[in-house]
Protein backbone atom coordinates (compact mmCIF):
# COMPACT_ATOMS: atom_id res chain seq x y z
CA UNK A 1 0.00 0.00 0.00
CA UNK A 2 2.53 2.62 0.81
CA UNK A 3 6.29 1.68 -0.81
CA UNK A 4 9.20 4.29 0.65
CA UNK A 5 12.00 3.17 -1.52
CA UNK A 6 15.69 4.89 -0.37
CA UNK A 7 14.29 8.69 0.66
CA UNK A 8 16.70 11.09 1.65
CA UNK A 9 15.93 14.60 2.58
CA UNK A 10 18.54 16.99 3.93
CA UNK A 11 18.15 20.73 4.88
CA UNK A 12 20.14 23.71 4.70
CA UNK A 13 22.01 23.02 1.57
CA UNK A 14 23.08 19.73 2.73
CA UNK A 15 24.26 20.52 6.24
CA UNK A 16 21.23 18.56 8.23
CA UNK A 17 19.99 15.33 7.21
CA UNK A 18 16.52 15.22 8.08
CA UNK A 19 15.84 11.50 6.39
CA UNK A 20 18.66 9.29 5.53
CA UNK A 21 18.13 6.51 2.92
CA UNK A 22 14.64 5.17 4.57
CA UNK A 23 12.98 2.41 3.15
CA UNK A 24 9.66 1.30 4.26
CA UNK A 25 7.18 -1.11 2.92
CA UNK A 26 3.53 -0.51 4.77
CA UNK A 27 1.20 -3.63 3.51
CA UNK A 28 -2.71 -3.54 3.10
CA UNK A 29 -4.65 -4.34 6.12
CA UNK A 30 -2.38 -3.30 8.35
CA UNK A 31 -1.30 -0.66 11.38
CA UNK A 32 2.09 0.77 10.99
CA UNK A 33 3.77 3.03 13.74
CA UNK A 34 5.92 5.23 12.96
CA UNK A 35 8.15 6.03 15.72
CA UNK A 36 10.69 8.40 16.91
CA UNK A 37 12.06 11.11 19.34
CA UNK A 38 11.60 14.56 19.05
CA UNK A 39 13.72 15.45 15.23
CA UNK A 40 14.13 12.02 14.70
CA UNK A 41 12.68 12.89 11.01
CA UNK A 42 9.07 11.73 11.42
CA UNK A 43 6.87 14.43 10.07
CA UNK A 44 9.37 15.32 7.47
CA UNK A 45 9.34 11.69 5.77
CA UNK A 46 5.18 11.96 5.84
CA UNK A 47 5.17 15.48 4.81
CA UNK A 48 6.87 13.68 1.63
CA UNK A 49 4.73 11.08 1.46
CA UNK A 50 1.64 13.25 1.24
CA UNK A 51 3.51 15.18 -1.65
CA UNK A 52 4.16 18.49 0.66
CA UNK A 53 7.70 18.37 0.79
CA UNK A 54 9.66 16.61 -2.19
CA UNK A 55 12.73 13.63 -1.53
CA UNK A 56 16.14 15.07 -2.83
CA UNK A 57 16.61 11.28 -3.68
CA UNK A 58 14.51 7.84 -3.35
CA UNK A 59 10.52 6.80 -4.73
CA UNK A 60 7.50 6.79 -3.15
CA UNK A 61 4.08 4.69 -4.12
CA UNK A 62 1.23 4.74 -2.61
CA UNK A 63 -0.98 2.10 -3.64
CA UNK A 64 1.42 1.83 -6.73
CA UNK A 65 1.27 5.06 -7.84
CA UNK A 66 4.63 7.66 -7.59
CA UNK A 67 4.22 10.25 -5.69
CA UNK A 68 6.47 12.26 -7.66
CA UNK A 69 5.11 11.51 -10.77
CA UNK A 70 1.74 11.70 -10.49
CA UNK A 71 1.03 13.91 -7.17
CA UNK A 72 -2.46 14.50 -7.84
CA UNK A 73 -3.38 10.59 -8.57
CA UNK A 74 -1.49 9.99 -5.47
CA UNK A 75 -3.00 12.51 -3.27
CA UNK A 76 -6.54 11.14 -3.74
CA UNK A 77 -5.92 7.26 -2.20
CA UNK A 78 -4.46 9.37 0.77
CA UNK A 79 -6.49 10.81 3.69
CA UNK A 80 -3.91 12.74 6.28
CA UNK A 81 -4.60 14.42 9.12
CA UNK A 82 -0.98 16.40 10.13
CA UNK A 83 -0.31 17.09 13.95
CA UNK A 84 -2.01 20.44 14.20
CA UNK A 85 -4.55 20.62 11.21
CA UNK A 86 -4.58 24.26 9.82
CA UNK A 87 -8.65 24.31 8.50
CA UNK A 88 -10.40 26.92 6.95
CA UNK A 89 -11.61 29.00 10.42
CA UNK A 90 -13.90 31.06 8.68
CA UNK A 91 -15.89 27.65 7.03
CA UNK A 92 -18.36 26.08 9.56
CA UNK A 93 -17.67 22.36 10.02
CA UNK A 94 -20.45 21.52 7.28
CA UNK A 95 -18.63 23.70 4.75
CA UNK A 96 -15.78 22.31 5.34
CA UNK A 97 -16.52 18.33 4.92
CA UNK A 98 -18.78 19.27 2.05
CA UNK A 99 -15.45 21.41 0.73
CA UNK A 100 -13.98 17.98 0.94
CA UNK A 101 -16.33 15.78 -0.50
CA UNK A 102 -16.47 18.28 -3.60
CA UNK A 103 -12.81 18.35 -3.88
CA UNK A 104 -12.83 13.90 -3.51
CA UNK A 105 -16.00 13.77 -5.76
CA UNK A 106 -17.61 12.03 -3.16
CA UNK A 107 -21.04 11.37 -4.40
CA UNK A 108 -23.78 13.22 -2.41
CA UNK A 109 -25.83 9.98 -1.25
CA UNK A 110 -22.52 8.11 0.01
CA UNK A 111 -21.20 11.71 1.21
CA UNK A 112 -24.86 11.50 3.38
CA UNK A 113 -24.15 8.12 4.96
CA UNK A 114 -20.53 8.27 5.91
CA UNK A 115 -21.13 11.67 7.47
CA UNK A 116 -23.92 10.09 9.39
CA UNK A 117 -21.58 7.38 10.74
CA UNK A 118 -18.40 9.52 11.33
CA UNK A 119 -20.71 12.84 13.21
CA UNK A 120 -22.32 10.29 15.24
CA UNK A 121 -19.20 8.44 16.61
CA UNK A 122 -17.35 11.76 17.21
CA UNK A 123 -20.40 13.41 18.86
CA UNK A 124 -19.88 16.38 16.14
CA UNK A 125 -23.39 16.76 14.64
CA UNK A 126 -24.38 19.78 17.07
CA UNK A 127 -21.58 22.07 15.95
CA UNK A 128 -21.58 21.37 11.88
CA UNK A 129 -23.39 25.22 11.83
CA UNK A 130 -20.79 26.49 14.15
CA UNK A 131 -18.10 28.63 12.77
CA UNK A 132 -14.39 26.39 12.98
CA UNK A 133 -12.73 29.30 14.44
CA UNK A 134 -14.87 28.56 17.25
CA UNK A 135 -14.25 25.07 18.13
CA UNK A 136 -11.82 23.80 20.85
CA UNK A 137 -8.49 22.22 19.42
CA UNK A 138 -10.28 18.74 20.14
CA UNK A 139 -12.85 19.60 18.12
CA UNK A 140 -11.12 20.36 15.06
CA UNK A 141 -9.14 17.70 15.91
CA UNK A 142 -11.87 15.27 15.25
CA UNK A 143 -13.32 17.44 12.20
CA UNK A 144 -9.97 16.85 10.55
CA UNK A 145 -10.18 13.04 11.22
CA UNK A 146 -13.31 13.08 9.86
CA UNK A 147 -12.37 15.02 6.62
CA UNK A 148 -9.23 12.18 5.75
CA UNK A 149 -12.16 9.46 6.30
CA UNK A 150 -14.90 10.95 4.43
CA UNK A 151 -13.56 9.86 0.82
CA UNK A 152 -12.66 6.10 1.93
CA UNK A 153 -8.94 6.57 0.74
CA UNK A 154 -6.78 2.96 1.04
CA UNK A 155 -4.24 4.56 3.20
CA UNK A 156 -4.81 6.70 5.99
CA UNK A 157 -1.70 8.98 7.34
CA UNK A 158 -1.66 10.44 10.41
CA UNK A 159 0.92 12.48 12.75
CA UNK A 160 0.07 12.54 16.31
CA UNK A 161 -3.46 11.82 15.37
CA UNK A 162 -4.94 10.71 19.11
CA UNK A 163 -3.51 14.70 20.27
CA UNK A 164 -6.36 16.54 21.47
CA UNK A 165 -9.12 13.45 21.51
CA UNK A 166 -11.00 12.83 24.70
CA UNK A 167 -10.43 9.33 25.89
CA UNK A 168 -13.87 8.02 24.38
CA UNK A 169 -13.06 10.11 21.05
CA UNK A 170 -9.69 8.39 21.10
CA UNK A 171 -10.75 4.64 21.61
CA UNK A 172 -13.43 4.55 18.75
CA UNK A 173 -10.49 6.14 16.51
CA UNK A 174 -8.37 3.53 17.23
CA UNK A 175 -11.36 0.98 16.64
CA UNK A 176 -11.84 2.85 13.43
CA UNK A 177 -8.37 2.24 12.29
CA UNK A 178 -8.70 -1.13 12.72
CA UNK A 179 -11.77 -1.72 10.89
CA UNK A 180 -10.77 0.07 8.10
CA UNK A 181 -7.89 -2.51 7.68
CA UNK A 182 -9.80 -5.37 8.17
CA UNK A 183 -11.50 -4.01 5.05
CA UNK A 184 -7.94 -4.13 3.28
CA UNK A 185 -7.07 -0.62 3.55
CA UNK A 186 -3.68 0.85 5.95
CA UNK A 187 -2.98 2.88 8.14
CA UNK A 188 0.59 4.63 8.69
CA UNK A 189 1.02 6.50 11.71
CA UNK A 190 3.40 8.45 13.86
CA UNK A 191 2.87 8.86 17.86
CA UNK A 192 4.42 9.44 21.15
CA UNK A 193 2.52 7.10 23.02
CA UNK A 194 4.14 4.30 22.86
CA UNK A 195 1.94 2.08 24.92
CA UNK A 196 -0.93 3.10 22.36
CA UNK A 197 1.64 1.74 19.50
CA UNK A 198 2.20 -0.98 21.41
CA UNK A 199 -1.41 -2.02 21.88
CA UNK A 200 -2.60 -1.18 18.76
CA UNK A 201 0.09 -1.53 15.52
CA UNK A 202 0.29 -4.57 13.59
CA UNK A 203 4.23 -3.76 12.47
CA UNK A 204 6.42 -0.91 14.37
CA UNK A 205 9.45 1.12 12.52
CA UNK A 206 11.29 3.00 14.69
CA UNK A 207 13.92 5.96 13.04
CA UNK A 208 16.45 8.13 15.11
CA UNK A 209 18.78 11.00 13.48
CA UNK A 210 17.06 10.04 10.33
CA UNK A 211 18.03 6.48 9.58
CA UNK A 212 15.42 3.47 10.50
CA UNK A 213 16.91 1.88 13.32
CA UNK A 214 14.03 -1.11 13.83
CA UNK A 215 11.07 -2.98 12.19
CA UNK A 216 8.60 -5.12 12.74
CA UNK A 217 6.01 -6.80 14.73
CA UNK A 218 6.50 -6.53 18.71
CA UNK A 219 7.22 -9.83 18.75
CA UNK A 220 10.13 -9.39 16.20
CA UNK A 221 10.79 -6.25 17.99
CA UNK A 222 11.41 -8.24 21.36
CA UNK A 223 13.65 -10.79 20.00
CA UNK A 224 16.05 -8.32 18.05
CA UNK A 225 16.48 -6.23 21.81
CA UNK A 226 18.51 -6.88 24.49
CA UNK A 227 16.53 -7.51 27.25
CA UNK A 228 13.24 -4.85 26.61
CA UNK A 229 9.81 -6.63 26.54
CA UNK A 230 7.96 -3.30 26.40
CA UNK A 231 7.91 -0.95 23.54
CA UNK A 232 9.23 1.75 25.31
CA UNK A 233 11.94 -0.05 26.82
CA UNK A 234 13.01 -1.29 23.34
CA UNK A 235 12.61 1.96 22.09
CA UNK A 236 14.50 3.73 24.88
CA UNK A 237 17.37 0.75 24.88
CA UNK A 238 17.75 1.43 20.47
CA UNK A 239 17.38 4.85 20.47
CA UNK A 240 20.21 5.69 22.89
CA UNK A 241 22.80 2.54 21.65
CA UNK A 242 22.47 4.51 18.11
CA UNK A 243 23.68 7.39 19.70
CA UNK A 244 26.11 6.13 21.45
CA UNK A 245 27.67 4.59 18.57
CA UNK A 246 26.91 8.11 16.64
CA UNK A 247 29.30 9.14 19.52
CA UNK A 248 26.11 11.59 20.09
CA UNK A 249 27.17 11.01 23.92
Amino acid sequence: MLSIRNVSKSYLKGEVKAVDDLSLEVPAGKIFGFLGPNGAGKTTTIKMVVGLLKPDAGTILVDGVDVAKSPLEAKRRIGFVPDYPELYDKLTGLEYLNFIGDVFGVPTDVRRRRLGELLEMFSLKDALPDLIQSYSHGMKQKLAVIGAVLPDPPLLILDEPLTGLDPKSSALFKDLMRRRCDEGKAVFFSTHVLDVAERVCDRIAIINRGRLIAEGTMDELRASAAGGTTLERIFLDLTAEQEREDGAW
